[in-house]
């Protein structure tokens, strides 16, 4: 059974990659995970989930009501870019890049359709890498 539950984790792990949720920084958070720290890549995408879901929450209130403040916005989606880009996360990291060019066109509706898209990677790439911890877990396998 434990055979089993590694080769599904390592086909997850695999289809993060091939599916393009995540980039080459996954793996090198995974090089930073050793005997004494066996959860470190899963803690550190949780301390991401947890920071990001404050930063989603500000853009969902700075994108309601106008005047719209695009240099605010710019800077929160930065800061969100760089969470997303130090786990690895390349399709959130891709929306992100486009919020920030529609914010530099001024262009609301843009940023607003845009911000839907990175909440929907987000969301995506949360489920999928919940999946695969489990199954690591369940498998005791990392990297």
């Amino acid at each position: 059974m434990e055979n089993q539950k590694q080769r599904q984790a390592a086909y997850l792990r695999r289809s993060l990659f091939d599916q393009g949720y995540v980039d080459d920084q996954f793996i090198h958070l995974e090089e930073l995970q050793d005997d004494a720290n066996p959860n470190f890549v899963e803690e550190v995408v949780n301390l991401f989930y947890t920071d990001s879901a404050r930063l989603i929450r500000n853009i969902e209130l700075a994108l309601e009501n106008g005047p719209y403040d695009f240099t605010r916005l710019d800077n929160m989606m930065y800061q969100f870019k760089g969470s997303s880009s130090s786990i690895g996360a390349k399709r959130v990291k891709r929306q992100c890049c486009q919020f920030q060019e529609y914010c530099i066109a001024k262009n609301i509706e843009g940023c607003k359709n845009t911000f839907q898209g990175v909440k929907q990677e987000h969301a995506t790439l949360k489920t999928k890498l919940e999946s695969y911890f489990q199954m690591a877990r369940e498998g005791s396998l990392y990297v």
